[in-house]
């Protein structure tokens, strides 16, 4: 078998380019590779700011700027593609929508899944290309008869499979993932770039929800749904605090509760659970987070739906680790048994299953069930 469908026939593939570091050594990767490549810069935001905040947000005209120079030097045809609209519908505004009904939501995975691997697939798909190339560090790996798995990428430290677990068949035929066998620390990505003569070497990675520059969820969410004070409560319904709206907690969430009446324990308390109807937050213990099994919905599947329970390893988070559990499909939703419980899951959250290093799929949380007596 082989790593990735570049290593087959030299393909037209569109490389979308951020106008980071990584998207554009993978373009340049796919180039030398003998592709014939063309680079595209996603435009998603409606009002671009000029310039990047540091390390946060996406999408300024600084960003297109330094995708084009990074073309240029590759050498390869390069243009902007207005998506904003698709991806303030499918990204932004399911974000906002997800908050307000108190589950927490993972946007990276909605924009692998709705944008570049559908709406920008497509699009690619329509004018005669092959396959789509990103700066992701993950593998397809193509078997002798044609079938496809994701699998992680050869450095764990650098893996981002977990955000792309949502991709089906159909998509992974036609992803290209050229960093995925890179067992090297960011410095040497960095340094070939350098050597490569690409300006964006020493840019700052983007990190936390792309399009909230300043980091403020709970200001962005705020300007959106307007705040609404609600009642932040124990597991016995004492009232302890308010707040200005549930949607601008987590489950695990420690910082921020601004709760005067210190615990029985003198322990730390948690958010346990967020009632969106009520507009109350219930706090507890750190082991009433336990979690030993769980429920999700909508599960997409990186090749055939797995049949009969099965034991797989379970990554709940796109930095979190794995742990062990049994899984299956039953009626269209996947139910989940942890063999240790876990801590601080929230329902929103995507649940990626693992057979070794290969992706089986993932799934949207519905709803948990706790190792201890608590809030359900």
């Amino acid at each position: 078998m082989t790593d990735t469908p570049q290593r087959t026939r030299p393909l037209r593939v569109l490389a979308a380019m951020s106008g980071g570091v990584d998207s554009a050594v993978a373009a340049a990767r796919a180039a030398e590779a003998g592709h014939d490549v063309t680079g595209v810069h996603l435009a998603l935001s409606a009002n671009p700011q000029s310039f990047r905040t540091g390390a946060r947000g996406c999408c300024t005209i600084e960003d297109s700027r330094d995708a084009r120079r990074a073309a240029d030097v590759i050498g390869i045809p390069f243009y902007v593609w207005d998506l904003a609209d698709r991806f303030r519908e499918d990204v932004v505004e399911d974000f906002v929508a997800e908050y307000e009904a108190g589950r927490t939501p993972n946007p990276c995975l909605r924009c692998n899944e709705k944008i570049k691997f559908a709406a920008l697939l497509d699009k690619a798909l329509a004018l005669g290309f092959d396959a789509v190339c990103t700066g992701h560090y993950a593998k397809v790996i193509v078997h002798e008869d044609g079938t496809r798995e994701l699998h992680r990428a050869s450095d764990m430290a650098k893996d981002q499979s977990y955000v792309l677990g949502v991709l089906d068949d159909r998509q992974l035929a036609h992803a290209m993932f050229p960093l995925g066998d890179t067992v090297t620390t960011k410095d040497e990505i960095r340094a070939e770039a350098e050597r490569r003569g690409l300006a964006v070497a020493k840019k700052p990675d983007s990190h936390d929800i792309c399009f909230i520059a300043d980091g403020d969820t709970q200001g962005f969410l705020a300007d959106r749904l307007g705040r609404s004070e609600g009642d932040i409560v124990d597991e016995s319904g004492n009232r302890l605090g308010t707040h200005e709206g549930a949607y601008g907690f987590t489950i695990g969430q420690r910082k921020g509760l601004r709760i005067g009446t210190p615990a029985p324990d003198g322990k730390p308390r948690y958010v346990l659970d967020i009632s969106p109807v009520t507009n109350t937050v219930t706090v507890g213990p750190a082991d009433a987070l336990d979690v030993n099994a769980l429920t999700a919905i909508k599960p997409r599947w990186c090749g055939v739906a797995p049949s009969g329970p099965g034991t797989y390893t379970a990554q709940l988070r796109a930095h979190g680790g794995e742990t062990e559990v049994t899984a299956e499909l039953v009626d269209g939703r996947l139910e989940v048994s942890f063999a240790e419980p876990v801590r601080g899951v929230a329902p929103g959250q995507a649940i990626v299953l693992y057979d070794g290093t290969r992706v089986v799929g993932s799934a949207t949380i519905a709803s948990t069930r706790r190792a201890t007596a608590g809030v359900a």
